[in-house]
């Protein structure tokens, strides 16, 4: 790739320049076969690995060149919009669990030079011999170490074994010392190490001592502390997420739920309305730890405590990212110990707050998107012209393949949907609803 050509790159995603491990990444993987990448959360492994290996895609060939294996569905689906924010002209398509296979069965009719996956759809379509993998000469395991912990190993393998070409492969995580499967033939690697860059931050650990068993008091007040700034509580079940957001809603506290039992699309709509400022708070098992598409936050909030320390170094993974501060508190009951690998934690005490203001935002829903040639600033046209909205009221504007989402100011809905509901965009016509 020309410098030319990463520059325009990375003036679409408004990057300045690369940062360190980036650069030598970029390096690494292009010279060498197989490439770790072990770099903090938040630090762009995804922008370093992606640069070297659009470079080094054949714009001749209408096959799958390259394969991503990650964890979750909001990873993959974030490695796509990546992608596609990058303008390569080179097609990207994500495939996951909880979408039809008919809609993987109309995106891969025309084959994309990047697929971006989680093992068992990506499984699921070898079995099915729904694509050629032989031009497969790329492999990347995002997050490999987490795939292997969700139980992936069986299917990772078997898709290994099946795509007999591949010529360069790359790891990444953000934890150290998990073992690589000896399938991956991960032989003569290159490592770069940078987690030793994540001491540098400002991370600040406290303790918060609940009186009673189930915490929720605590955890109420622990929250008027904290005051408006987004933040994720954690929790370890579905079932305490089930609780706590009862309790929340009771006491007037808007928020999202976040965890593998919930629909896909309705994980999705958590994390939208969490990036446009709808919710300031998401209740999330550790599924939300890492691999996920969200600004870094000032603070967690550990509502249970997880089991193992690598759990709780991505849990707090999520604030105080390279160089910058932030506080994981940890909440636990008068007469709970602390596991081992907490060994240094202030312990303070709550006075008392008011409780945190809602947000002033809310999200609509658009039935049109970037397959409708619909941009962000056909959007934002309507909303001004039609809406009669000034800048500040509006928000972030997400537009996906078939949809679109907005952020608008909340007391202004009302007045506002029968301004822009069943108007055109484009050639459109678009509905347009709350969320």
């Amino acid at each position: 790739m020309s410098n030319t050509i990463q520059q325009k790159i990375l003036q679409k995603l408004n990057i300045e320049q690369l940062n360190a491990m980036q650069k030598e990444a970029h390096q690494a993987i292009n010279k060498k076969a197989n490439t770790l990448i072990l770099s903090p959360t938040g630090s762009g492994k995804t922008l370093a690995f992606l640069l070297p290996v659009i470079e080094n895609l054949d714009p001749k060939i209408n096959e799958i060149q390259c394969l991503i294996m990650v964890p979750s569905r909001e990873l993959a689906i974030q490695i796509e919009q990546v992608v596609r924010s990058m303008g390569s002209g080179f097609k990207v398509n994500a495939i996951y669990g909880g979408r039809t296979g008919a809609k993987d069965k109309m995106e891969l009719k025309h084959k994309p030079a990047i697929l971006i996956g989680t093992p068992g759809r990506i499984a699921s379509h070898f079995r099915k011999e729904s694509f050629d993998n032989q031009y497969i000469k790329t492999l990347i395991l995002d997050e490999f170490d987490k795939s292997l912990e969700v139980g992936f190993e069986e299917d990772m393998r078997d898709i290994i074994y099946e795509t007999p070409n591949i010529s360069k492969r790359i790891l990444t995580s953000a934890t150290f010392g998990v073992d690589i499967p000896e399938f991956v033939e991960f032989t003569d690697a290159t490592t770069l190490d940078y987690l030793k860059d994540a001491v540098t931050s400002q991370l600040e650990i406290k303790t918060i001592v609940s009186p009673t068993r189930d915490k929720l008091d605590t955890l109420l007040n622990t929250l008027c502390m904290v005051g408006n700034q987004p933040g994720i509580v954690f929790c370890n079940f579905k079932d305490t997420i089930q609780q706590v957001s009862d309790f929340l809603t009771k006491k007037g506290i808007n928020h999202g739920c976040f965890n593998g039992g919930m629909e896909q699309i309705d994980r999705e709509k958590t994390l939208i309305k969490f990036r446009n400022g709808t919710y300031q708070l998401i209740i999330a098992t550790d599924l939300a730890s890492r691999g996920l598409d969200i600004p870094e936050l000032k603070y967690i909030i550990h509502f249970e405590l997880p089991h193992r320390s690598e759990e709780f170094t991505h849990r707090n993974g999520r604030t105080a990212r390279m160089n910058s501060d932030g506080t994981a508190y940890v909440i636990k009951w008068e007469k709970q110990a602390l596991p081992d690998f907490i060994t240094k934690s202030d312990v303070i005490k709550l006075k008392n707050h008011d409780l945190p203001q809602p947000s002033k935002w809310d999200t609509l829903f658009i039935t049109g998107g970037r397959k409708d040639k619909i941009s962000k600033g056909d959007i934002a046209g309507l909303f001004f012209k039609q809406g009669h909205l000034d800048n500040t009221q509006l928000g972030i504007i997400e537009l996906q393949s078939n949809c679109a989402y907005v952020a608008v100011q909340a007391d202004l809905v009302d007045q506002l949907l029968p301004k822009v509901n069943n108007t055109r965009l484009k050639k459109k016509k678009v509905r347009i609803s709350l969320v």
